[in-house]
């Protein structure tokens, strides 16, 4: 069991301690609640081009060619990540340099000069990861079903944004704006975990995690909207396509527990290669090379979403039996065999990824901000392991076949709405 200890410091950020017996690095991570869905619409895309100019450099590593060394000098690997729940940068590195680790990244996260020039040389950068994403079809499936499933919402609407927002819309001054309306210390967490003995309790630490200046709490951001299935399809000439079938469980996405059982109801049912949508749709019937599901909770709604990637001949009768196979587990439940396997597996799993630092962290910044939940890893592996059958055959029943669609390939909405 980790060691964890959480301080609140003077600017109202979270600090926690998380201290793993047997690790060599320590991961820093530093997160907020400033994610593409705190985005006004005409902002979309903004929380991750800030993300990308952070990185070019704060008071005391002023160019982004200083951050890169002076990563670079203490063997460390840095990165970030956006999503529609949080803004996160994070350091792993050797725990005897994790004190310089901290101090690099609280200045270019909490002090950043965004540099006007370098603000312009990255529209251009950005406006290349926003096509690569266009080229990718795959990719283009998962901004499809978010659209399909929620809307113009915020969550509907792709992290990246559109380019013209980078190219055309975006200034300086509007994303300094948006940098002091969400990334509120009071809203966001600092994570140190892994072997800490390189992090001195001295008080040092937290002098560093205070140059994130102290701001009011941000507004609420936007409910997700209710359930309004629809289909959406992107015609393109091609062999191939890429489905995706997004379903509203009914379940409460801000109990543990709950979310924990849809877990392994989603394990169960393709997330692992027992599962029944792999075992028959991949393994008895050779419908796709690729399918799963998975389970997501974003603070106030849970989604199950299915996935194939496979031949475009194959695509209409992959999407029927693998909505027959959902509504086979409401009718029928599943059966206590493949709940226990289920059970093992994901329960195992993260086990497994609980061995990486920096999954902790990631972990962490989830559970204690977006949920409001305790960050103990340990604990969410418990939840897993004291999932019930009972639980699961529940979950499986109020799983309504009500679901979004989406699909990217040679075909049509008409096709999908009367397979």
């Amino acid at each position: 069991m980790p060691s964890i200890t959480h301080t609140s410091l003077s600017n109202g950020l979270p600090l926690y301690r998380i201290a793993v017996e047997g690790a060599r690095s320590a991961t820093i991570l530093v997160a907020f609640d400033a994610g593409a869905r705190t985005e006004r619409e005409n902002e979309n895309g903004m929380a991750h081009f800030l993300e990308h100019l952070v990185f070019k450099g704060g008071e005391k590593y002023p160019t982004y060619r200083d951050v890169n060394e002076a990563a670079e000098r203490i063997g460390a690997v840095l990165n970030a990540y956006t999503s529609h729940d949080l803004v996160a940068f994070h350091i792993t590195v050797r725990s005897n340099k994790a004190l310089e680790a901290a101090d690099l990244l609280t200045d270019f996260v909490g002090r950043p000069r965004i540099d006007g020039d370098e603000l312009n040389r990255e529209r251009g950068v950005v406006v290349q990861e926003i096509a690569r994403a266009n080229d990718q079809p795959s990719v283009m499936a998962e901004h499809l079903i978010d659209e399909a499933a929620f809307g113009d919402h915020p969550l509907g609407r792709p992290v990246l944004g559109p380019a013209e927002h980078i190219r055309e819309t975006f200034t300086r001054d509007g994303i300094v704006a948006f940098r002091e309306r969400r990334w509120s210390p009071s809203r966001g967490g600092a994570f140190l975990v892994g072997n800490l003995d390189g992090l001195p309790e001295n008080g040092a630490v937290e002098e560093l995690f205070d140059r994130f200046p102290e701001r009011p709490v941000p507004e609420p951001y936007e409910p997700a909207p209710t359930a309004h299935p629809r289909v959406l399809v992107q015609g393109r000439e091609s062999n191939q396509s890429h489905l995706r079938m997004s379903y509203r469980p009914e379940i409460e996405s801000s109990d543990a527990k709950q979310r924990a059982v849809l877990a392994i109801y989603s394990t169960l049912l393709g997330g692992s290669m027992g599962s029944r949508l792999f075992d028959e749709i991949r393994e008895q019937r050779g419908l796709a090379y690729s399918v799963h599901s998975i389970a997501h909770s974003y603070s106030d709604v849970p989604v199950l979403q299915l996935s194939a990637g496979l031949e475009s001949s194959k695509m209409l009768e992959a999407y029927r039996r693998m909505r027959d196979i959902v509504s086979e587990l409401r009718e029928n439940g599943p059966n206590e065999a493949e709940v226990e396997r289920a059970r093992a597996y994901a329960a195992g799993a993260r086990a497994i990824a609980f061995e990486n630092t920096g999954a902790i962290a990631r972990h962490a910044a989830q559970q204690t901000i977006v949920y409001g939940e305790d960050v103990d890893p340990d604990r969410t592996i418990e939840l897993l392991d004291e999932v019930t059958f009972d639980e699961v055959r529940d979950v499986a029943a109020r799983v309504a076949d009500r679901l979004s669609i989406a699909c990217v390939g040679p075909h049509t909405v008409e096709e999908l709405e009367s397979a």
